[in-house]
């Protein structure tokens, strides 16, 4: 394998996978490439963020939506899409743990089923409801809301983890209508229906709402060879998050606030299903963590957000810049994780 420093570019070693890495080093012109500041973005820390106050003149303007409002208190109420399996369906098992309720959903009914099952029998029937749901369809997020209606009343927390990379991983070139379809319509056009369906819905609440977009490779707007319509898509998801919240302090909306979530580097199916290479084993064992590691620590973080109320757009990452360079030093240095998941040649 050759050499690898903690200040190679990482894209050079893992392009050619499915590797979420490129999310996790931000670049910025004339800038070290650690350094993670996006605005208007915050990133979760141990210290907590400051919170920040609507402004007077918003606040005058406001002043009916604010007498109706309500304070966002646990237990909360959580829509999760994509939630069937892999990281999606390990955040519903936290927030279940945590005492809250929650909504599963996936384009395969049976799935749905499967899942709504064995989280009910953990949990209690009174705590979590399901439905199919394919983000793709417009009609089919309209229902989803109703469903949610219907069952809790509202949604404080609306997670849009669905995506697809229809498990494919070859250039473009070799690409199929088919699998390009796939990737597209979920990850971008499923994405624009989730958020346009969840902001109408939480403006209209008394206690507002909060929004995480689940980012991916690509995000950052480094190369994703031999998937590079996925990478695309992802990169997306960013800008998509930043125009929403543009939009929304263009119209003094308060009580709704868009995020983005970066779980990082998930030993999912899809995952590992690219892991056919030197490279994609090489990160995948240095940097990979279980789904349901990865949600005890994103849970907590994402539930106080709303315990604070906090306004603030964040950027929530699980795997960050420093912790991935000095896992990767471990690697080099000890040979710290090697074989962890699969056998290394």
């Amino acid at each position: 394998m050759a050499a690898i420093t903690p200040t190679s570019s990482l894209s050079n070693f893992i392009s050619p996978n499915f590797l979420q890495i490129p999310s996790f080093f931000p670049h910025h012109p004339k800038k070290s490439n650690l350094s993670f500041h996006h605005k208007p973005f915050i990133i979760i820390t141990s210290k907590p963020p400051p919170k920040i106050l609507c402004s007077a003149a918003a606040a005058a303007d406001n002043v009916s939506s604010i007498k109706s409002s309500q304070p966002m208190v646990p237990p909360y109420n959580v829509l999760i899409t994509g939630s069937t399996k892999g990281i999606g369906y390990a955040l519903a098992k936290e927030f279940l743990q945590a005492g809250d309720n929650v909504l599963i959903c996936s384009r395969s009914a049976e799935r749905v089923e499967t899942a709504l099952q064995t989280l009910r029998t953990d949990f209690g029937v009174q705590r979590v409801w399901g439905t199919k749901c394919d983000v793709r369809d417009g009609n089919d997020v309209k229902n989803l809301v109703q469903f949610a209606q219907d069952n809790l009343q509202y949604v404080d927390i609306w997670i849009n983890n669905a995506g697809s990379n229809a498990y494919s991983f070859k250039p473009l070139a070799e690409a199929s209508d088919e699998d390009l379809i796939e990737v597209v319509t979920t990850n971008t056009l499923g994405l624009m229906i989730c958020c346009r369906e969840a902001m109408k819905l939480m403006i209209n609440q008394p206690r507002g709402g909060h929004i995480f977009n689940i980012d991916g490779a690509g995000s950052d707007g480094r190369p994703t060879p031999r998937f590079a319509a996925y990478g695309a898509t992802k990169r997306s998801v960013v800008h998509l998050t930043k125009s929403l919240q543009a939009e929304l302090q263009m119209q003094e909306v308060s009580n709704v606030v868009v995020h983005n979530l970066s779980p990082g580097m998930v030993t999912t199916d899809l995952l590992m299903s690219g892991a056919n290479t030197k490279q994609a084993k090489f990160f995948i064992n240095v940097l990979a963590e279980p789904a349901d590691e990865v949600a005890k620590y994103l849970v907590p973080n994402i539930r106080s957000i709303p315990s604070r109320g906090s306004t603030r757009p964040t950027y929530i990452r699980f795997l960050t810049g420093l912790k991935a360079y000095s896992q990767i030093f471990s690697r080099l240095a000890f040979g710290a994780r090697r074989n962890r998941y699969l056998v290394e040649d």
